[in-house]
């Protein structure tokens, strides 16, 4: 299948692939707006089983970025890289100068982050052969890893789903998260904090047992997660966790979580609707991080320092958006994800 012809392609503006022989290095950088400003998105990391699925979750990742930035409104587009290959097993600093190298020769229409599967140690390498890389730690600029800004803006996004769905706080409120890598882990502490009682799955034992231990969650199998006894349920792992199938499973009426396409078909958004859930999309609930990465590149360009105050608010203003998402959704009696879809993509249309 060629590139325009995949499902998954959506008038990106530019798609392009990397390939380094010395360090093993392969993998896409997609491009899909650059209406608001330059590309921005994580690398993901993973062993894809095709380099058709790797192209594929490309595709969609960045357009999920391309929404999440304009509903976030950040001066920036939507691009996303992955690397095809085992994060456990095959990084090393000559692959991530790779990959900075690669960045490099998009002469900055990509700006690079971390994803699954990278840490900010990982991109200080690809740093060494391109300036166009956020998320990093040690200067002024700098942002530091964005996974507990996201964790932090879903927290908040949480609780105003309880709010509006139950009219109450998160004291005493059963979460189920379904993942608890950066970001989940970070949720379960906020959550925890605030008097929630948790059900946690994973599938890396000691990512559930140390969450365990911090928050006395209760700890299950990743495929009984959707089976947990809660109000919310909170996905936190790969996207197409929400499917027709798993709908029928779950006993939260709440989701809201910040794995990226947790849609695992469009079919999915309507039934969510249709049979009274209150879905938080993931692009405007999980836009902290990217929020965070926005501070740096603004930062950097000006030759400035990372501003706290700044990033507060914007994330104060994405949860404010998300209240107007619910608000247009019962209004205009349409599903959240079709709302928010539309809000961005006038955006982009008014900036191009």
């Amino acid at each position: 299948m060629s590139v325009f012809e995949s499902a998954a392609f959506d008038n990106h503006e530019g798609v392009h692939a990397f390939w380094d022989a010395p360090s093993g290095l392969k993998g896409f950088i997609a491009i899909h707006s650059t209406a608001r400003g330059p590309a921005a998105g994580g690398c993901r990391m993973w062993p894809y089983e095709s380099e058709q699925a790797a192209l594929d979750d490309g595709l969609r990742l960045s357009r999920a970025m391309s929404y999440k930035n304009a509903i976030a409104d950040i001066p920036l587009g939507g691009g996303k890289a992955v690397i095809i290959g085992d994060s456990t097993a095959c990084k090393t600093p000559a692959l991530f100068e790779a990959f900075g190298r690669a960045v490099e020769t998009l002469g900055g229409a990509y700006w690079a982050a971390e994803d699954v599967g990278l840490t900010p140690a990982d991109l200080a390498h690809a740093r060494k052969t391109t300036r166009f890389v956020a998320g990093l730690e040690g200067h002024p600029a700098a942002s530091g890893d964005p996974s507990p800004i996201t964790a932090d803006g879903v927290a908040r996004g949480v609780a105003l789903c309880v709010r509006r769905a139950l009219g109450r706080d998160l004291a005493g409120i059963t979460v189920a998260i379904q993942g608890v890598g950066h970001v989940g882990a970070g949720l379960a502490d906020r959550l925890a904090a605030a008097g929630a009682r948790l059900v946690i799955a994973d599938a890396n034992p000691e990512a559930v047992r140390a969450v365990a231990e911090r928050t006395g969650a209760t700890v299950v199998s990743p495929q009984a997660i959707f089976d947990a006894d809660a109000q919310v349920f909170a996905p936190c792992a790969l996207g197409g966790a929400l499917t027709l199938a798993t709908l029928e499973r779950l006993k939260p009426r709440i989701i809201a979580g910040g794995a990226n396409n947790q849609l695992g078909d469009p079919r999915v958004g309507q039934a969510l609707f249709d049979r009274g859930f209150t879905y938080a999309p993931d692009f405007v609930i999980n836009g902290g991080g990217i929020i965070n990465i926005a501070a740096e590149i603004r930062a950097i360009d000006a030759g400035g320092a990372y501003e706290p105050a700044w990033v507060e608010s914007k994330v104060a203003r994405m949860i404010q958006t998300l209240g107007q998402v619910f608000d247009r959704s019962a209004d205009e009696r349409r599903p959240t994800h079709e709302i928010a879809i539309e809000i961005a993509k006038a955006r982009i249309a008014a900036a191009a």
